[in-house]
């Protein structure tokens, strides 16, 4: 059976406190799902996606999926991830790369988000 891992990949940023979300997020889903999942930063912050996927490389994992907490596919889910993506395939050949759609394409997400909204409203 393929090893395979699943990375959040969120944007990054210098001030921690911008990151104090994104890591209740992975805390949240790391235990949801029972299993490792990965949290990771586009730019400006540590882990690195690269670091990231490095070290899933050298742990043996053959199939890495990216989950880009995006709410949309702007420049950098077109452009710079991609080109991140290709950059790391050409690193780590034995590694299938997956960059998924952003988390806010998904239905589900979008039904959590109008709920969270409807709830602000109903106050």
């Amino acid at each position: 059976m393929m090893k395979k891992a699943l990375i959040l990949m969120a944007h990054g940023s210098s001030d921690p406190r911008w990151r104090e979300p994104f890591e209740r997020i992975h805390q949240a889903s790391a235990e949801r799902l029972g299993q490792p999942l990965h949290l990771a930063y586009m730019e400006l912050c540590d882990p690195s996606l690269e670091d990231t996927v490095a070290q899933l490389a050298a742990e043996g994992f053959e199939h890495v999926e990216i989950l880009p907490l995006f709410f949309a596919a702007g420049r950098h889910l077109r452009k710079d991830v991609p080109a991140k993506v290709e950059a790391m395939s050409a690193q780590h050949p034995d590694v299938k790369l997956d960059l998924l759609d952003p988390v806010g394409e998904h239905p589900a997400f979008i039904e959590a988000l109008a709920g969270v909204i409807a709830e602000h409203d109903a106050r």
